[in-house]
């Protein structure tokens, strides 16, 4: 399928590896020009390279962390007038309840919801003059179906959710769509993290532990890049114009949930 968006210019934030490295891959398989960010600069140049080589499009790279002030403005000048933009950031670390602070918090919100709040407010103008644009958050299952020991990750994510059903009906009439995609548990560096601290916490293997969560999944395995990036890259398309302030799972049927 013609994707229409074959020289468009895309933000993708956090897209040297797993999830936003996906969103990157499938932008640039239909033509999309890319500014690529993430905090650490050599897996950045490598994976830029590795798409400028296989779908000759352009690639401008920033290191930076997206999630503070310096960053967001090194982004934002590096980036222009984009068409796209797909907020991404790490999601914060497991624990109880108990163990948050509020600095803790602090650091979740400036993370998983001020930072796309704050590209979204400089973007959407220039998207509105346009007539066009789309911006897609890469957010998690734990929107619609909580996760006990990612609570930092719940609280942040949901307002960012809160905020995407307001904000994408004002905007939609310009043209501009906003919506989120929710990942389940996929092969990334985040779940491999998580799979370790299932196994600490258990007294188990790695593999023991990536097994029993296979097993709470329907489709009996964990997601790839490349199908999350295949999603991304149809809600960044001209046919996804009527999708406004949705949030929709990429889980392999983890959510058990009729709406």
């Amino acid at each position: 399928m013609d994707l229409g968006i074959a020289g468009k210019r895309a933000l993708v934030c956090a897209s040297s590896k797993g999830l936003g490295l996906g969103c990157a891959e499938a932008l640039a398989e239909a033509g999309v020009n890319l500014v690529m960010n993430a905090r650490g600069a050599e897996a950045l140049e490598e994976a830029a390279a590795a798409i400028r080589a296989a779908h000759g499009v352009e690639v401008t790279t920033v290191a930076a962390d997206v999630t503070t002030a310096e960053g967001q403005a090194a982004v934002l000048e590096a980036a222009g007038d984009v068409d796209i933009l797909v907020n991404n950031a790490g999601g914060p670390p497991p624990g109880m309840w108990s163990d948050w602070d509020r600095e803790d918090f602090i650091k979740a919100l400036d993370a998983n919801m001020l930072a796309p709040i704050a590209l979204m407010k400089a973007l959407l103008p220039g998207m509105m003059d346009r007539g066009w644009g789309r911006v897609v958050n890469i957010t998690s299952q734990s929107v619609k179906s909580p996760i006990a020991v990612l609570g930092l990750s719940n609280s942040a994510r949901a307002g960012l959710t809160g905020y995407v059903a307001g904000t994408s009906r004002q905007v939609a009439g310009k043209g501009v769509t906003i919506n989120n995609l929710l990942p389940g548990i996929h092969a990334t560096d985040r779940a491999v993290s998580l799979d370790n601290g299932v196994a600490s916490q258990q007294g188990i293997s790695i593999e023991e532990a990536k097994a029993n969560r296979c097993a709470t999944i329907p489709a009996g395995r964990y997601g790839t890049r490349q199908e999350f990036g295949a999603a991304c890259a149809f809600l960044c398309s001209q046919h996804a114009g009527f999708i406004v302030g949705q949030n929709i799972l990429l889980d392999g049927g983890g959510v058990n949930s009729t709406m």
